[in-house]
């Protein structure tokens, strides 16, 4: 985790937390008193989407999906990308697929939304003025993003050919776990999960969010109307606990060291 954030960013690397949510005033309400949030409005493209800021940071992003009454809503990790539409080509190259996109938010940047081949969403996003997250690793932004699957070198070869990155092995023997790493530095994790995988959710992405105190987090996001999916428990990262929001979208808490 860092709270250094540059200007450009490696390909493959998380530079953006999204969520498409049924009631996006609600939504917001929520993380507004997990986090202490601010919004303001985005791109005028993205209709009524808005950008999360911190201390005046931008951390991630907020908007309101279509009104399917069963429609799964879930936080999507945006991976940074150079060319976009050479990467959208990629996957399909791959064995993914591109359900949106690639499409211009105006000068912010350009986007396609994706999905790899075990079934996880996550988007591509390729900076204009806009090139991500302000601050990363701080309270109230990401901390760590990971992708929770069957498989880990599996679907990492994926990535490793669509975005450039390396897969490295990490964790005990028994833990089919491993990072992405550009650049020498570990960016986003892979955990395979095999049978244990939610049937329900499938092969997705997981975005932490870095607070200063787990336990108290987590017992505020009850209060506020959210769900504890894992208790408060010691992660690779550090103190951590996976949650959902009131509308069920699931996200984790990291602590700080």
């Amino acid at each position: 985790m860092t709270t250094e954030v540059r200007d450009r960013r490696a390909p493959g690397t998380p530079c953006w937390a999204s969520l498409m949510a049924h009631r996006a005033d609600r939504t917001r309400e929520f993380y507004a008193a997990l986090f202490g949030w601010e919004f303001s409005p985005g791109p005028p493209q993205l209709g009524s989407y808005t950008l999360a800021a911190k201390g005046g940071l931008r951390v991630a992003g907020i908007g309101e999906g279509s009104p399917e009454p069963h429609r799964p809503v879930s936080w999507t990790t945006m991976l940074a990308a150079d060319d976009v539409d050479a990467a959208a080509e990629r996957v399909r190259e791959c064995g993914g697929t591109v359900g949106i996109g690639p499409l211009n938010a105006g000068e912010d940047g350009r986007l396609a939304i994706a999905v790899d081949p075990s079934g996880a969403v996550f988007g591509i996003w390729q900076g204009g003025l806009f090139s991500g997250a302000d601050v990363t690793g701080v309270p109230g932004s990401v901390g760590w993003s990971e992708l929770l699957t069957h498989d880990a070198s599996m679907v990492g070869k994926f990535y490793e050919v669509v975005f450039g990155l390396t897969v490295e092995r990490a964790g005990g023997q028994d833990e089919d776990r491993a990072v992405l790493v550009t650049g020498g530095n570990a960016v986003a994790g892979i955990r395979g999960l095999g049978r244990a995988l939610p049937r329900d959710r499938g092969a997705h992405w997981m975005t932490s969010f870095a607070v200063a105190d787990v336990d108290a987090a987590a017992h505020l996001a009850v209060r506020l109307g959210g769900r504890i999916l894992t208790a408060p428990h010691a992660g690779p990262h550090g103190p951590t606990a996976a949650l959902s929001d009131p509308e069920g979208s699931p996200f984790s808490l990291v602590g700080l060291p």
